[in-house]
């Protein structure tokens, strides 16, 4: 659990929140590993979990008509690649919305800790400090990545 904790407290979505907050996230932590090439999470399936890069990296993926329906392949895409002590799945958390991307494990032995909206959600109604700082976080992280989406959309019409 100490490895555990560690790891958390340098995820940018546990930014600022409590050492006795993130020890009891912990405990709502499951593992899971993936070797290269597996799908973690699937474009447009049900979304209610967060996922922590602890060991390896992933490749967040799009179905390239997404970004431009014109495109004459429908190869997927590659938009980011993610690495430990990143997160994705972060949406899914606040709207229970459908995955805007696929995530696949880029390198053998990438390993997850995942959680639940419900366990998080949980966990912010018995403690709204924990549940201010991750939806403040949450907030900030997402922010960042419209900005970034904002300028691949911009140069590819360029």
């Amino acid at each position: 659990m100490n490895q555990l904790f560690n790891i958390l407290r340098q995820a940018d979505i546990f930014y600022d929140v409590p050492q006795v907050l993130l020890e009891k996230l912990c405990t709502v932590c499951r593992q899971e590993t993936y070797n290269k090439g597996e799908v973690i999470v699937k474009e447009n399936e049900p979304s209610d979990e967060l996922y922590v890069i602890i060991e390896g990296n992933v490749e967040i993926i799009v179905d390239p008509r997404l970004l431009d329906p014109n495109a004459d392949s429908s190869t997927p895409e590659v938009i980011a690649t993610l690495w430990p002590g990143q997160t994705f799945g972060e949406v899914g958390l606040v709207d229970r919305g459908r995955r805007s991307a696929s995530v696949v494990a880029a390198a053998d032995g990438t390993t997850l800790q995942v959680v639940s909206r419900e366990d998080l959600l949980k966990l912010c109604d018995e403690n709204h400090t924990f549940g201010y700082y991750l939806m403040r976080n949450i907030a900030a992280g997402l922010a960042f990545k419209i900005r970034n989406a904002d300028l691949i959309l911009r140069e590819r019409n360029l």
